[in-house]
């Protein structure tokens, strides 16, 4: 195992035109499975990638196992990483490909190198296959070599670059599950990038967000979901995604109002109203995921007009008309709920459900008040 920290990494290509990596600061602790997304372009591989010491930082500083590897060449640094396209010699079985990386970076003999191998192999249930080649192999047995080859080596830090995303639906959710079981069992250091956010959530000890090369945040699963620290990170964590509403912020008695005048009115207790804080005339951006949203009647919900009802199972998705100035704003509900397309309907939810934004900076409002006082599970 391996305490991993980053400090104020960078990485620019184009002479400084092009930044992928900005400063960002991270510290990994020994035995945790960190999962790193965001969307195409943010800079989560280069990060992979300079952790692994197949790129230079062009400023910035990594620690692994308290050792400033900054500028220590890949080979010399204890990690495996494994890669999205697999990276199998083809002319290789898979016992040599498994045994390569034992071969040139260790000095143990033959009859120990044969003995590790078998044994990872049995673990990864592929010590029938290690006489085949890749081009013999199934995309889930390929996956499989190649986490076994990244296994057999017994490294301080695992590295993991959309290991999954060749593979179909099904397989990529055993795939998934078996991970995090090696990693648990092993118990050994783990950065993972993908792309996708559900496999983010559910396979990390901790998340990190990433946009246009900057951290936007880092967290427990649960906390980044409850309490995302901006508009961005709101939208880019759950499916469907948060929905967001531009509201202006009105005086009621000792109660404020957030209203649209386009069909958007909710009223907010003096209790939420401090947490926050906001003033009436205050513009804010108000997110309210799907699943938080409830039919209600009696006039005191939202009214709304239907406008498509998609099926998914053991739910139904309603995207709803709040009118021309709003995005698209869906509910997600029971699946015996079932309205007709162009009904009007009200909605409701829980004020503590609703997230608020500064619209100029999509900075949340709450984020620091509820990061202080909120633990992680």
């Amino acid at each position: 195992m391996a305490r991993v920290t980053i400090d104020s990494l960078r990485k620019e290509y184009d002479v400084g035109r092009v930044v992928a990596v900005d400063d960002l600061d991270l510290e990994i602790e020994d035995g945790e499975f960190v999962t790193v997304v965001g969307p195409s372009g943010c800079g989560k591989t280069t990060t992979l990638r300079m952790l692994a010491g197949l790129e230079k930082p062009t400023d910035g500083r990594i620690e692994i196992g308290g050792r400033d590897v900054t500028d220590v060449h890949a080979k010399n640094r204890d990690v495996a990483m494994v890669f999205q396209n697999y990276a199998l010699y083809p002319h290789k079985t898979v016992f040599e490909n498994m045994a390569f990386g034992l071969r040139m970076s260790t000095d143990m003999t033959e009859d120990e190198r044969e003995q590790r191998v078998v044994e990872t192999a049995e673990m990864m249930d592929i010590d029938e296959l290690l006489d085949d080649k890749p081009d013999e192999l199934s995309g889930g047995q390929k996956q499989r070599v190649a986490l076994g080859r990244a296994i057999v080596r017994e490294p301080d830090v695992f590295l993991f670059d959309e290991p999954l995303s060749n593979l179909d639906a099904k397989l990529r959710t055993s795939m998934r599950a078996e991970i995090q079981r090696l990693q648990e069992e092993l118990d050994i250091t783990a950065v993972y990038v993908t792309h996708d956010q559900e496999e983010a959530m559910t396979m990390g000890d901790k998340i990190v967000i990433l946009k246009d090369g900057k951290l936007q945040q880092v967290g427990h699963p649960n906390t980044v979901y409850d309490e995302p620290a901006n508009r961005f990170v709101g939208g880019f964590i759950g499916s469907p995604s948060m929905n967001f509403v531009r509201v202006g912020v009105e005086q009621s008695g000792d109660r404020l109002v957030l209203d649209d005048d386009a069909g958007f009115q909710y009223e907010l207790s003096p209790t939420y109203s401090k947490e926050a804080p906001l003033e009436a005339g205050d513009t804010v951006v108000a997110g309210i995921r799907p699943e938080h949203i409830a039919p209600t009647d009696g006039g005191r919900g939202i009214e709304t007009t239907v406008r498509v009802v998609e099926p998914v199972g053991s739910d139904n998705y309603l995207y709803l008309d709040l009118g021309d100035d709003n995005e698209e704003f869906m509910a997600r509900v029971d699946a015996d709920f079932e309205p007709e397309p162009n009904e009007r309907i009200e909605v409701t939810f829980d004020e503590k459900d609703v997230r608020l934004f500064n619209d100029e900076t999509g900075e949340s409002l709450l984020h620091e008040n509820a990061a202080a006082t909120t633990p992680a599970p």
